[in-house]
């Protein structure tokens, strides 16, 4: 008889369920209308079982939760009008995010903090993760004797670039001039070896901290073109160190960087895109043999209020009419 309990404990729950309250009235309704009268023996007996069971049951409940299901009267109601409202809520949040995320600055960063920044650091130097960015070269690859090297200065604080400047003009009977070192950062690559590039677009003056040993070094800049003609084009200017033990900061206008390729100056000048530029490098070539260094330790922009000048150098109308049109 084991089954009996569970039988009216199911028979309860279906009771106190509101989608099963109709059916169980119609059932009360049948036996009522049935034709044979109660006992009252056997119907006091069962109200004294259903009594028991009642109350067994209740017990049971106050162990044990139960899954209340709200009745009709109880559901929430929502207006159409208020269920409007939150739909537009939700599409014009959604509108702001795509206007936001599509106004962002260079690196992905958001435009308003784009706009307010005075100044930044694009290469430091402060491990060997570092330094692979970079790529140093000289006129050994033509065959000359000079030599160049590039390690992390002390604490690793710092890029120690040095070697030894060998002028010789290389034996192979085609080069005439030798003696040069160089090192140049290598172009940021993207998905699939994608050609990348910075944009320095709200500067306007290249900030270096440095330290050498009184040589001249030429600042080079590339830019960015999809043009194979414009390949060796880049744009340089001169970098005076003092040397000694200090630290010295460089700032080079942006207006300052003449129009150069394949190591002459130009006559016809253009000015600096600084949305497409590609990499940076630093030349040697003062034709003094011996030994020489230059150690970095930041490479930035920055934006200097005091300096308005656009351009540095002037052309004329018979070497670049289209200026003048």
């Amino acid at each position: 008889m084991a089954w009996f309990p569970k039988l009216l404990k199911s028979t309860f729950i279906l009771r106190k369920c509101p989608k099963y309250r109709v059916a169980w009235s119609c059932i009360r309704f049948a036996d009522s209308c049935s034709g044979s009268p109660p006992n009252p023996v056997s119907a006091a007996g069962k109200a004294s079982r259903l009594g028991t069971t009642q109350r067994d049951l209740q017990g049971h409940q106050q162990k044990e939760t139960g899954v209340s299901v709200p009745s009709p009267e109880e559901t929430p109601q929502v207006s159409f009008d208020q269920a409007i409202a939150e739909e537009v809520k939700d599409h014009l949040r959604h509108l702001k995010d795509e206007i936001v995320s599509h106004w962002t600055g260079p690196e992905g960063r958001p435009l308003h903090e784009v706009l307010i920044e005075q100044a930044k650091v694009i290469w430091q130097f402060r491990g060997k993760e570092d330094l692979a960015k970079w790529t140093v070269t000289s006129d050994k690859t033509i065959g000359g004797r000079s030599e160049v090297f590039l390690k992390m200065g002390k604490n690793n604080q710092s890029a120690l670039l040095y070697g030894t400047l060998n002028s010789q003009a290389p034996q192979d009977g085609e080069s005439s001039r030798g003696g040069y070192c160089a090192m140049m950062s290598k172009v940021p690559r993207g998905f699939l070896e994608r050609k990348k590039f910075y944009d320095w677009s709200q500067f306007n003056t290249l900030y270096l901290r440095v330290r050498g040993d009184g040589r001249p070094w030429m600042v080079n800049i590339q830019q960015d073109t999809d043009l194979v003609q414009r390949s060796n084009q880049m744009y340089s200017y001169f970098m005076f160190t003092r040397g000694g033990p200090y630290w010295q900061d460089v700032k080079i206008p942006f207006s300052k960087f003449f129009f150069s390729n394949q190591g002459r100056v130009r006559d016809v000048q253009h000015q600096l895109l600084l949305d497409k530029i590609s990499s940076i490098g630093f030349t040697l070539a003062d034709k003094v043999d011996g030994p020489f260094f230059l150690e970095i330790d930041f490479i930035g922009v920055f934006t200097d209020p005091a300096h308005t000048e656009e351009f540095a150098y002037e052309n004329s109308p018979e070497l670049n009419p289209r200026l003048f049109k």
